[in-house]
């Protein structure tokens, strides 16, 4: 099989970020991160507090502007009309945004947005297949401020999946939720994975999702300080102060990603 063939087979990543920096009151915080993920992959994001996870995801979903590189989604240029097949669940936060509000009502919203004003036709029924992804389809009637702090999250879980995105992008989706609704959320990402979703996740343990990492990446003082496959002993890198210059399980894939251009030393 010729090269040009082979790179044909290849599926092109939906989301490319290249050399991205971002500096907050004058001072760098990332300092060139580079990323690729494709149709179908899982690509978990690692690093103690203060490595710059968060940043980078924000700078990916256009909540932080980039003072430098490059940040492609589906084939162009990330912007507006891009990110509107992106789905973003942030950081730990109220379901309902401090209103009230059912678990069915939160997830219609995210049928909205894009100056639209309306979910649309069928929007209750696409709301509730997302809310039956999560498990949690019996709780649609309920006010999500009385949801467990596990149901709410998977509430907005459910919200970001309502508008199928071909790109999922989370920040610390299972920081402190119950073990039913991290399994329940293990289970929704090996059918995303399946239905070709390319997935983000910031990540301070793999735990129940463990199995459906194919990447990981880690930074540390906002640079990138490891790609590839998930090490047995990835947890450690989200300890604040971890050394991460150390041999892993195949030395050869430390500091290197031909796909990011990275180097070992």
């Amino acid at each position: 099989m010729s090269s040009a063939s082979s790179n044909a087979d290849v599926p092109q990543p939906v989301l490319t970020a290249r050399d991205v920096r971002v500096s907050l009151q004058g001072t760098e915080i990332l300092h060139g991160v580079s990323l690729d993920a494709h149709p179908g992959e899982v690509v978990s994001l690692m690093g103690g507090n203060g490595s710059g996870k968060s940043t980078f995801v924000r700078s990916l979903v256009g909540a932080v502007p980039t003072t430098a590189g490059s940040i492609t989604m589906f084939g162009e240029p990330a912007s507006a009309s891009a990110r509107a097949s992106l789905g973003y669940v942030p950081q730990r936060m109220s379901a309902s945004g401090g209103v009230a509000a059912t678990a069915l009502e939160v997830v219609v919203s995210g049928l909205l947005g894009d100056r639209k004003l309306r979910a649309g036709i069928g929007a209750k029924d696409k709301a509730l297949a997302a809310l039956a992804t999560m498990g949690i389809q019996d709780l649609a009637s309920r006010d999500v401020s009385r949801l467990s702090g596990g149901q709410q999250q998977r509430v907005l879980i459910a919200r970001a999946l309502v508008r199928k995105p071909r790109l999922l992008i989370l920040d610390e989706p299972m920081a402190g939720v119950d073990l039913e609704s991290q399994v329940a959320f293990a289970h929704a990402l090996g059918h995303l994975k399946e239905d070709g979703v390319a997935i983000v996740i910031v990540l301070h343990e793999l735990g129940a999702i463990a199995r459906h990492i194919d990447t990981a990446v880690v930074l540390e003082h906002g640079c990138v300080t490891y790609v590839g496959a998930p090490p047995e002993d990835l947890g450690v890198h989200a300890l604040p102060g971890h050394d991460h210059d150390h041999p892993h399980e195949d030395p050869q894939t430390r500091h290197s990603h031909p796909a990011l251009g990275l180097e070992s030393p």
